[in-house]
């Protein structure tokens, strides 16, 4: 059963205007969400992130719904980010937002005109890269913050501005916290450059 009240289509469209205020180049990491384990969920005030465990201690790693040819889980679905302004909208307070599922809630425009497939993020020290698997809203979701939020995480416009959010995979580990800052970087710069060491 949810904690708060369900958001209706009419609520989420009057928001979308602060949503598209989300900084284009410079954001920040507002919250770090694992599941260790089928409908679990912890928040965090820091995490690793790496290529073989993606958020470490999510599960990821052990139990990923797309898979490898060999049977291993698929890169491109290893960080799940959300924007923290629609999840805020739809779920209210920060205890509440764990409940999406997601790795990482970042204020920073993740509209598909700002984050092309393969563009690089600085987070903290960590880069990670944004793959072109779709993130798209489920049953599960729409369970949670109502059928409307899904109706708009799944309409045309909210894939447009990507509302349920993108994945992203690891390209160089590092320990990333809560209120670290987020930077676009060029694909081909160096890695020691993009990760600011």
């Amino acid at each position: 059963m949810s904690e708060f009240v369900f958001r209706t289509a009419a609520e989420i469209e009057a928001g979308l205007p602060h949503l598209r205020q989300s900084p284009a180049d410079h954001g920040v990491l507002e919250a770090i969400v694992i599941r260790p384990g089928p409908g679990k969920r912890q928040s965090l005030m820091a995490c690793r992130l790496s290529p073989e465990a993606g958020t470490e201690g999510d599960r990821w790693a052990d139990n990923c719904w797309l898979k490898l040819p060999d049977g291993g889980p698929d890169p491109d679905v290893q960080i799940c980010i959300m924007n923290a302004r629609m999840i805020q909208l739809i779920a209210g307070d920060k205890p509440s937002w764990s409940q999406a599922g997601d790795n990482l809630f970042v204020d920073f425009d993740l509209r598909r005109e700002n984050l092309l497939t393969g563009q690089r993020l600085r987070i903290g020290a960590c880069l990670v890269e944004i793959t072109g698997q779709p993130h798209n809203g489920c049953q599960k979701f729409g369970e949670r913050f109502g059928s409307d939020a899904l109706a708009w995480v799944n309409s045309p416009q909210g894939k447009q501005l990507r509302l349920r959010g993108v994945y992203a995979k690891v390209i160089q580990a590092a320990i990333v916290r809560v209120g670290d800052p987020i930077i676009k970087v060029p694909s081909d710069l160096p890695l020691d450059s993009a990760a600011g060491r």
